[in-house]
């Protein structure tokens, strides 16, 4: 669990560092070599397990050219699990099964669904672990900003137990809440 909250500090650092001091033609260092993405849009949640899940790991936002990126980095997971993943209404990971964080955050007022056509937009792909329990998983997410009405920072972000089937109202039928972080700005 340290060597995540470490490995979270140092690559929100050096990231944050190579945006930091002014470049070539008033923009920032290392403005280009991002793409044109700056400080300013980027997110990043720290996930905590459960007492007893052991899942944990860190998850990095980023807006470029109007979408959304993830990157998800989890372990502890059963090998060859998949699981449901969501962000969740609110930014709260106080109580010890994580519903603290609400409902799926659902701003459009949609129905639970797959990825394409009517869904909440806190509805996300489904994560599977590797051999070794890891997530190692670049998403695209559909309908989600960093800000506005849309906007994820300030929400939690959620690890389910089970897969999410995208049927099942209003959940997924994707189990228990094992890990939860909140999505903050940097």
């Amino acid at each position: 669990m340290n060597r995540i909250h470490t490995l979270a500090l140092a690559c929100a650092s050096l990231l944050l560092g190579a945006c930091a001091g002014p470049g070539p033609q008033g923009k920032h260092a290392g403005h280009e070599a991002h793409g044109g993405m700056d400080h300013q849009k980027m997110a990043m949640a720290t996930l905590s397990p459960t007492a007893t899940s052991g899942v944990s790991g860190m998850v990095m936002f980023h807006a470029h050219d109007g979408h959304l990126m993830a990157h998800v980095m989890l372990s502890g997971l059963a090998p060859g699990s998949t699981h449901g993943f969501h962000v969740h209404e609110k930014g709260n990971c106080a109580s010890a099964d994580f519903t603290s964080a609400g409902p799926h955050f659902n701003p459009t007022g949609k129905p639970h669904g797959p990825q394409e056509g009517e869904r909440h937009v806190g509805d996300l792909p489904n994560l599977t672990a590797d051999a070794q329990g890891k997530v190692n998983q670049k998403l695209h997410l559909h309908g989600l900003s960093l800000r506005g009405g849309a906007g994820i920072i300030g929400r939690g972000l959620i690890v389910h137990a089970d897969a999410d089937d995208f049927k099942t109202q209003p959940t997924g039928n994707s189990g228990p809440r094992i890990a939860c972080g909140v999505i903050a700005g940097h």
